[in-house]
């Protein structure tokens, strides 16, 4: 007879994880402590907001999961659902604050969230110093947001272009114009500031 190690939760996969939640409310704790810090991060990473208003957002985000638990498609990753359910509290946030355009000002509450700047956003065939990352999150957040939303998720959350498609609903094309023009802009933009990159 094999001996079948039974898997632990952090073994387990997202799919594995929402079938399973099906029969066990306790799984859905295994989904909020898998995705809690890297959402808590990109929405603070696309709003520029305090820590408490994003957790208020995050709430609002594991409340839709929940509820909408029963619409998930598994032929699409989990991650770009959950994404694409964070991506629309993020727009009804902005919405219901009215904001047309975020803070200019970059303090030290952003340092935990641009803490390093992943080489893959290496723009020109330039790196970008450890000193630079100030000048990359005013520039991010003086960005157009349908240009920031597509960089922060391909260079900093690390999603290939479907996966961007998926979650923004909009074409894989339109995905990579996006990040073309959005590097671009945010050379410019850096430029601007006096640094070049």
């Amino acid at each position: 007879m094999r001996n079948i190690k039974k898997k632990t939760k952090e073994d387990l996969s997202d799919i594995e994880i929402v079938n399973l939640l099906k029969e066990d409310i306790d799984m859905y704790a295994v989904l909020i402590e898998r995705y809690e810090k890297q959402l808590m991060v990109y929405i603070r990473r696309i709003l520029f907001v305090s820590v408490e208003d994003a957790e208020d957002i995050l709430q609002e985000i594991f409340i839709k999961v929940y509820r909408n638990m029963n619409s998930y498609n598994p032929k699409y990753k989990f991650s770009s659902w959950i994404y694409r359910i964070a991506h629309n509290e993020a727009v009804s946030y902005l919405r219901s604050k009215k904001r047309k355009q975020l803070s200019k000002n970059v303090s030290s509450v952003e340092d935990d969230i641009f803490d390093k700047i992943p080489s893959d956003i290496d723009i020109e065939g330039e790196y970008i110093k450890k000193d630079s990352i100030k000048t990359v999150a005013q520039a991010l957040k003086n960005l157009d947001s349908k240009y920031r939303e597509v960089l922060i998720l391909r260079f900093f959350e690390e999603k290939e272009y479907n996966e961007i498609s998926e979650i923004l609903h909009i074409p894989s094309g339109t995905v990579a114009s996006l990040i073309n023009r959005g590097k671009e802009k945010l050379k410019i933009l850096m430029e601007k500031d006096g640094r070049n990159i």
